[in-house]
Order: C-alpha cells, then sequence, then structure tokens
C-alpha cells in the first residue's frame, strides 16, 4: 500500500515511541536517539517524522498539560496505533528473513 512503508528514521521513532512511553515527545524522542543510536538529531526532523507517521495512521497524538519543570508548556504526546505496531513486525520480519538468509549460507 502506497504511503505506508516505513523509513530508517521513522522506524526508529515509532520503536522510542513503544520502548520508552515516557520519552514520546519530540524533544525525548530526539534525546533517546541520540543516547541510543548515537546520532546527531535535528529536532525538525523529528517534527517532520512524527507528522508522516500520524499521517500514515502510526501514531496518535494528544496535547498534555504544561508543568513547572516546562515552565507551564504544554507538549504534544504521541503514542503507537495498531496499525503502526503491525508495520513495525513487519519490518523485523523482512530484516528477520534477509538477516536467516545471511547466516545460511
Amino acid at each position: 500500500m502506497k504511503g505506508t512503508n516505513l523509513g530508517e528514521f521513522e522506524e526508529l521513532v515509532l520503536l522510542v515511541t513503544v520502548a520508552r512511553p515516557e520519552e514520546a515527545y519530540s524533544v525525548g524522542i530526539a534525546k533517546v536517539l541520540e543516547e541510543v543510536a548515537g546520532r546527531k538529531v535535528v529536532h525538525s526532523v523529528v517534527h517532520a517524522s512524527l507528522n508522516r507517521l500520524v499521517k500514515k495512521g502510526f501514531l496518535t497524538s494528544e496535547m498534555k498539560p504544561g508543568s513547572q519543570k516546562r515552565g507551564g508548556r504544554r507538549k504534544r504526546v504521541f503514542e503507537i496505533t495498531s496499525a503502526g505496531m503491525k508495520a513495525l513486525e513487519k519490518v523485523k520480519d523482512q530484516r528477520d528473513n534477509l538477516w536467516a538468509m545471511i547466516h545460511s549460507t
């Protein structure tokens, strides 16, 4: 289906939203990717990826109330959908199959 494939960065963003739901907002996702993947992440790229994933139906989002820690500013928090989870599982299966081919040679 057109528009439902995952790019590498989108896959990483989805994985963070599942693995670290408390960090499932743009700044948190960038921080986790920098820590775990060792990648310097530009926040605008995270925003663009999140927007694409919402349009694809792989994520939903909601605004959370502000906190004192954030100076009263609200933040948009993301959550994976069942379609997003299926997309991640599909990518994992594809990678597993390819790795199996490598190891069987």
